[in-house]
């Protein structure tokens, strides 16, 4: 792929950025969630910020940050997956021939 394929094919800014302010608030209250849910105590849960729980991060390709087509196996969407794959990067992988 060319530099200029993959400039359109990033995610804003904004969104990696909001994506990384989440997962950040996720690692800062994991403990005190566990222990709130652990003790049932959902009126605590409610105090909580919103973005504090963990659904609320998204899955994101670690080369362009896009956030549809994504592969939890390899951590990449289905474009850069496709790309890595045929150029022999992909440990595992090999393209099906028969």
């Amino acid at each position: 792929m060319t530099l200029l394929g993959a400039i359109f094919l990033m995610a804003k800014t904004s969104q990696l950025a909001r994506n990384a302010k989440r997962a950040k608030l996720v690692a800062k209250y994991a403990t005190k969630r566990a222990a709130l849910k652990a003790a049932g105590d959902s009126a605590g849960l409610q105090k909580l910020p919103k973005n504090s729980s963990p659904v609320r991060v998204k899955n994101r390709c670690s080369i362009t940050g896009r956030g549809r087509g994504y592969l939890r196996a390899f951590g990449l969407s289905r474009i850069q997956f496709r790309e890595l794959a045929r150029e022999g990067k992909v440990p595992g992988v090999k393209k099906a021939s028969w």
